[in-house]
Formats: C-alpha cells, structure tokens, sequence
C-alpha cells in the first residue's frame, strides 16, 4: 500500500530539495543549544542572548521586503544560493572567535546579524521555490515532508548539540552548522527549474506596492500575520528564558536539549498527521492547531519538572507543524506566482516584526515583573493572539479548492531559470 505523502518523492527536484533540508535543517538545529550556552558561558547573562536573538532578527525583518522582491525579480534559486552562501561564512567565523577564547558580544551579535540579512533574502525565495518543484497535486506533501525533515533533524541536532558544547565546546557546533549551507547550496545547484515569469521592468517602490496589494487584499492573509506578529513578540520569551533556567534549575545543556529535542519529535508527529490529512477548510485547522503554542511558558511560570516541560512542547511543536505546513500551501495555492515570494516577503516581515523587540525586551521585562510574572504574561499573550485568528470570516470560509485571485501585474516567460545553477536550503 502507498504511504500517504511520500510519493512526492519521486519527483527529481523535489528529492533534491529535501535531501538539502534535511542535512541543512541538522545544521539549524544544532545552533540553538550551541549558541545559547556559548553566551551563557561568555556572560551568565540571559539579557546577552536576548541581544544577541534580536541582533539576528532585526536585519532579518529589516530586509524581507527587499528580499522578497528580488525573488520575483530574479532566479530565486540565484538568490538563495547567495544567501547560504554567506550564512556559511557567518557561522564559520563564529565558531572560529569562540576557538579563540576571546570573543565578544558585540562580535557574535554582527555576524548573526548578517547571517538573519541573509535569512531575508532566503525565505521568501524558499517559499516560492518550492511550487516549482513538485506538482500541484503533491504540494501539501511536499510541504509536511518538508517540515517533517526539520523535526526528524530537530531530534537529533539538539543531542548532537549538547554533546559537542560538554565534550569540544560550542565552536564545534556551530563549525558544523556552518558546513551545512555548502551542503544545501550545491543540491540547490542541480535542481532543473521549468521557465520562470519574468516581472516587467518596473521601479522597486512599484514592486512593493504591487506585493502590498495583493497580500493587503486578502483579510484571511493579513490578520493572521497580524496576529502571528502578536504571537512572535512573546514567543520569544520561552526560548530565551527556557535556555537559562534549564541552565540553573533542570540540569544545564542536557534538559534544555531533551526539551528542545521534544519539540522537535512534536513536529514530527505533526508533520506526519499533515500528510494524511486534507482539510476542506485549511486555515480552520490550522488555526486550532497552533492552540497550545501558549502552554510551554505557562510550564515554565509553573516551575513544572523538565519532562512535563518537554511534553508541552511536543504538543506545541506537533501543533506549530500542522500550522505551518497548512499555512504555506494556502498561500502557495491561493496567490499568484509572479508575486508569491513578496507576499511571502510581507508575511515573513509582519510575523516576525515584534520578535526583535520581544528578545531585547526579556532581559529588561523579568527585572521589572519578576521571571514568573513575565512568562504569564507572555502566555496571555500567545493564547490571545492565537484566539484572535478566528475573527476574519475568511479564515473560517476559506477552502482548498477556492479559485486564486489573480493580479493584475503583467509578466513574460523568460528562459533563464532553466539554467544550471540553482539554490536550496533552509526556510
């Protein structure tokens, strides 16, 4: 009997693209743990993680819209090369200053800095790469499979992780990610891709406005970024204080591992469940899924042990996954090509708009309110924002088989996305 889902696989270019992911996503969920402890060590500070987070976020929100742009505008593949390529460079000089025993905080913070500009460039070339790849049919699969690889890597990049900073140290991790993005730039460079739709030649303010037209026309689009934003500012509150308090009070790198590992086999299950199924009313699904994102900061104000911690993450994670693989595809179905990745731009810029302040806010926040008031707060937050999601009719109206509204942009085929070079990573 055919497993649901894995047929996608058949397709060249999708196999490809997900064998990059799921080495590329290893390397990404090896630096979460490294990264974390490495300025743990430098500092004891949380206040200097969450700096050094929103240092990596804010050019990656900074520069979506930009990046979105030149994604329609140019090879997309082209362009995430480019990407991984530098994000290769950042995390091998990271792991080359924590070699050397001297690095600083502001050193790391600029190169994460360069390597969250390069991000902006990668997603929304990422989301509108994948389309090309695989048939219409298989899309929904091709996106589970491909959440599916970053949870199975998600699993073991944090063990791995743990391993390398107590037995090596964190440079190691991090050198190791950083082979990763050579690793998916060259199965990006054998991907074939069918003929791309070249824009009109137009100015890059009208580019943006045309990307805002057709992201702002849709309510089903624009409240549910509004609200992930919401979501985002204090979602970031877990993983920075998540990291420091595994660190005082459940046992160091191995706990705040075994619960990010949790997470991770979470969004397994989810991407599986994603895979089987085919909601006749995608975002509603979606939308209940990613429910329980809230519980693991309430855990946390709970001073609960670390396996009830890691419990509610897998739920979260499972949730998350179902989420967003069931959020790409709607996208992906129900915007036109010639200008999906500056929607996906907008989406990326809108959802992650508050992450940078609500990183550089915890440090500041907990000496405020107090650590356990603050993660209340920050679950208030998460529910609320979640919740709030249901309040477009669209949302709740929207189906997979509803006809895409069209833009009106003008555009030509042109040849030159058929040619040898191409990119793949991470999203």
């Amino acid at each position: 009997m055919r497993r649901p889902g894995l047929g996608v696989l058949q397709e060249r270019d999708f196999r490809l693209l997900f064998t990059g992911q799921v080495v590329s996503q290893l390397g990404d969920s090896i630096t979460p743990v490294a990264l974390a402890f490495a300025i743990l060590d430098l500092t004891g500070r949380a206040a200097d993680l969450g700096y050094v987070f929103a240092a990596r976020s804010v050019p990656l929100v900074g520069f979506l819209l930009i990046g979105g742009v030149f994604a329609d505008r140019f090879p997309r593949r082209a362009v995430m090369i480019g990407a991984d390529v530098i994000r290769l460079g950042t995390q091998a000089m990271t792991a080359v200053l924590l070699f050397s025993g001297e690095a600083r905080i502001w050193e790391i913070a600029a190169l994460q800095a360069l390597h969250g500009m390069a991000t902006a460039f990668f997603n929304p070339a990422a989301t509108g790469l994948t389309p090309q790849v695989v048939t219409a049919e298989r899309l929904q699969d091709a996106n589970g499979l491909r959440g599916l690889s970053m949870s199975a890597s998600g699993i073991a990049g944090p063990a791995i992780s743990a391993a390398l900073v107590a037995g090596v140290g964190a440079g190691w991790a991090l050198g190791a990610d950083s082979i990763t993005f050579l690793v998916s730039a060259v199965c990006l460079a054998r991907l074939k891709l069918p003929a791309r739709v070249k824009l009109v030649p137009q100015s890059f303010l009208r580019d943006l406005r045309d990307g805002w037209t057709e992201f702002s026309s849709r309510s089903w689009v624009w409240v549910i970024v509004v609200c992930a934003a919401i979501g985002n500012g204090f979602g970031g509150t877990f993983f920075i204080l998540g990291a420091a308090i595994s660190k005082t009070d459940l046992g160091g790198a191995g706990a705040w591992a075994l619960i990010l590992a949790s997470f991770s086999v979470g969004g397994l299950i989810g991407g599986l469940t994603v895979m089987r199924i085919k909601p006749h009313r995608p975002l509603v699904v979606a939308c209940l899924a990613v429910l329980p994102w809230s519980i693991p900061p309430a855990m946390l104000a709970l001073r609960a042990p670390v396996f009830a911690i890691a419990a509610a993450a897998f739920i979260s994670g499972a949730g998350l996954m179902i989420f967003n693989s069931l959020w790409e595809t709607t996208l992906q179905r129900h915007v036109p090509d010639a200008s999906l990745s500056r929607v996906s731009a907008y989406d990326w810029f809108g959802s992650l708009l508050m992450q940078p302040l609500g990183f550089a806010l915890v440090g500041p926040a907990v000496v405020l309110f107090g650590q356990t008031h603050w993660l209340w707060i920050a679950f208030a937050g998460q529910l609320i924002s979640c919740v709030l999601m249901f309040a477009p009719a669209s949302v709740r109206r929207l189906t997979k088989n509803d006809a895409p509204t069209h833009s009106n942009e003008q555009a030509a085929p042109s040849p030159d996305a058929g040619s040898s070079t191409a990119a793949l990573g991470r999203s």
